[in-house]
């Protein structure tokens, strides 16, 4: 369709006729992402309150359409990047977010990091000064204050902020970590997400990092005692790396706890539909 006529159809939500209001609501559903800005254009020209309702409730219909059409395609990839991943997620508050601003800020820590790390000290002392610079210099911690605040999954957020929950704390000191070519990854525990440093180099045994807890060093020990504590079964994936796309997951039950918890029922089901449509149904918590 031309654009004359794509606008032209977005000006019969004016109808008074329910049955043509729903035809066209279809017509531009099927029209996809493309029909979001030509709607926020008649949203800003159109005074009446009832069209700027329904214009805004299919540009949120069109934009989730979109995240999920994303997360099912970053699911699908060989690889999947981790920073495009929650990115993927934090369009769910923020759909004008750019991919790029991400990768600048994250670039620009990596770069404080970069100007005090030493590649050829014990791995113990990469991770001191790697938390140095993270807790420290930069100011990143634990929002022990809104621990269920939907913007502390919101990578964009943690970035501006200085504030975040364990996992997306994990999530940007790992994506720091590893462009200084540090073997640090993911970890899902119970109620707690957590790092581990595990190097191919059978000179440094394996360790663990708490990113909520300012980047503290723990042991296989520690996390034993951990899961007694729970009184629940040791698995391996309690101490072994995750791959990315159980952190984007984690990340996303989160957000439904998160929302559940300040009563906005309504995204939080919106979230379960996204972990639906890659084929999760399990649940770890924060």
């Amino acid at each position: 369709m031309k654009q004359e006529e794509l606008k032209a159809l977005v000006s019969l939500l004016d109808d008074e006729d329910a049955e043509i209001i729903s035809h066209v609501e279809k017509k531009i559903i099927s029209l996809g992402g493309s029909m979001i800005p030509i709607l926020e254009t008649e949203w800003e020209s159109n005074l009446n309150p009832l069209v700027q309702e329904r214009i805004e409730e299919l540009i949120h219909v069109l934009q989730f359409d979109l995240i999920q059409e994303r997360l099912i395609n970053w699911f699908s990839e060989e690889e999947p990047d981790l920073l495009e991943g929650m990115w993927i997620v934090a369009t769910y508050q923020y759909p004008d977010l750019e991919f790029t601003k991400l990768k600048q800020d994250l670039e620009q820590i990596y770069y404080d990091a970069w100007l005090e790390f030493k590649p050829d000290i014990h791995p113990y002392d990469q991770v001191k000064l790697l938390n140095s610079v993270i807790f420290s210099k930069l100011k990143f911690g634990a929002n022990t204050k809104n621990f269920h605040s939907p913007s502390n999954s919101m990578i964009n957020i943690v970035l501006e902020s200085r504030k975040g929950n364990p996992i997306s704390l994990c999530v940007l000191y790992m994506l720091v970590a590893r462009k200084l070519k540090m073997p640090v990854y993911g970890v899902n525990l119970p109620n707690l997400f957590i790092l581990t440093y595990k190097s191919e180099n059978e000179n440094y045994s394996q360790f663990y990092i708490n990113a909520f807890n300012r980047g503290l060093i723990f042991s296989k020990d520690d996390i034993d005692n951990y899961i007694h504590e729970l009184r629940i079964n040791p698995e391996e994936t309690f101490y072994q790396p995750c791959d990315n796309r159980d952190i984007v997951l984690r990340a996303l039950r989160n957000l439904v706890v998160s929302f559940d918890k300040i009563g906005d029922h309504a995204k939080s089901e919106e979230i379960k539909t996204l972990l639906e449509s890659v084929g999760d149904h399990g649940h770890l918590g924060i």
